[in-house]
């Protein structure tokens, strides 16, 4: 066989390049389209679709179905890998501006505020304890007469109030005046009988009268001992009592005080001196003002307040006990003026934990992160925040629930998941 003539031959050689074009064309683009394939492999395998149940977000499974919880059908679950930035937190939550309008979610850059709080007290009048007298009997024996008897009459001190008949009484004046007859021989003895009727509350006058005259008065007269009004009235005339029995309460309400309740998260606001101006409901268009004088140290466990009390004159007996009394303090913590107060809708509460929602800064499309906080004193609509925060960071201020409930939806860092 010649070999030049059969190289020579045209269609031999139109063959021979269609067939080298053909492994060129191969081994090119072959090896670009699996690269491609590879590729596109590793960008379905990234992009893996994850379904949850939308009422018990701890379920996830790589396909559609039933929950097996509650039978419902499985929600996709948006992946942090459809952000476009790469710096986004895996926990974050990534909502769309469709979603933040139809949620109202409003934010708010943080910063220092105002640390004054305006406190409302509510109590009531009451007398001053420091002026009222109880009236005992310092005999045993029988009430012959009442010369008050009702709460709420007047006295004046030194007014009589009751005659008691008292036997014990009695003996002792005759033991006076035997004891004046033998004064000469035994002195001390009348001294001691003088004595002993001053015990059972006989006016000096009264005891030299039954001395000189000899004669005994078988009552003895109850005065008052104080002036101001008849509070609380035990007994009736003819009732038997013993030697001190309380038988009424005076109270002077020539000065009164204001006794506020204060719960104890408002307690670190007040302090004694200050001033403090209240209104009672019984006296509208009036006000009155006054210092605080008194703190109660111990709280009340079943009110969780403590009482705070304001000394008030009261000449003309125009306050009296019972009227209901609103008191405005308006208060500063000077040793907070320095801290981040937010509004209290940017808080949710889980019991032990205080949480906001922080706006990611640098990223395209709304990305927000869960944020634990330390809670510092409430402002009323405020809170101090003691540590968790910086200042110009940008925080969720309205719609806060519903960002919460994105991140329960999805898996994610929430109030009711902390992991």
């Amino acid at each position: 066989m010649k070999i030049k003539p059969f190289i020579q031959n045209k269609y031999l050689k139109y063959a021979l390049v269609l067939f080298a074009g053909l492994i060129l064309g191969w081994l090119i683009f072959g090896s670009s389209g699996n690269a491609d394939k590879h590729e596109e492999h590793k960008h379905e395998a990234s992009e893996k679709q994850i379904w949850t149940c939308s009422m018990h977000p701890q379920i996830k499974q790589d396909k559609p179905g039933k929950c097996p919880i509650c039978a419902m059908d499985l929600i996709p679950l948006k992946t942090a890998s459809s952000a476009s930035d790469a710096t986004v937190n895996p926990n974050s939550i990534h909502m769309s501006e469709e979603a933040i309008a139809l949620a109202n979610i409003q934010t708010t850059v943080v910063g220092t505020g105002n640390t004054n709080k305006a406190i409302q007290l509510y109590g009531s009048i009451q007398p001053d304890e420091r002026f009222s007298q109880s009236q005992s009997s310092y005999v045993s024996g029988r009430i012959e007469r009442l010369f008050v008897n009702f709460v709420g009459e007047s006295v004046r001190q030194g007014q009589t109030i009751a005659t008691i008949y008292s036997p014990e009484l009695l003996n002792a004046q005759q033991e006076l005046i035997e004891a004046a007859k033998l004064v000469a021989s035994q002195p001390y003895l009348l001294q001691a009988a003088r004595q002993k009727l001053l015990y059972l509350n006989m006016p000096e006058d009264q005891i030299s009268r039954i001395e000189k005259s000899g004669k005994v008065t078988p009552v003895v007269e109850v005065k008052s001992n104080t002036n101001g009004i008849l509070v609380q009235k035990n007994v009736n005339q003819g009732d038997y009592v013993n030697q001190g029995t309380v038988m009424f309460k005076v109270a002077n309400l020539s000065q009164v005080w204001a006794m506020f309740d204060a719960y104890e998260s408002d307690l670190h606001f007040l302090k004694v001196g200050e001033q403090l101006s209240f209104t009672l409901k019984a006296l509208p268009g009036k006000t009155f003002s006054g210092k605080i004088s008194f703190i109660d140290p111990i709280v009340d466990k079943t009110t969780r307040t403590a009482k705070v009390r304001i000394v008030i004159p009261n000449p003309g007996l125009l306050l009296k006990p019972e009227m209901y009394a609103t008191a405005t303090v308006n208060s500063s913590l000077k040793q907070y003026k320095d801290r981040i107060v937010i509004p209290k809708s940017a808080i949710l509460w889980t019991g032990k934990r205080s949480i906001v929602y922080v706006k990611q800064q640098g990223i395209s499309s709304p990305v927000f992160s869960l944020r634990e906080v330390e809670l510092g004193p409430s402002l009323g609509n405020a809170y101090v925040i003691l540590s968790g925060l910086e200042q110009g960071e940008e925080i969720v201020t309205n719609g806060v629930f519903s960002v919460d409930a994105s991140a329960q939806l999805e898996g994610k860092q929430s109030m009711m998941n902390k992991d």
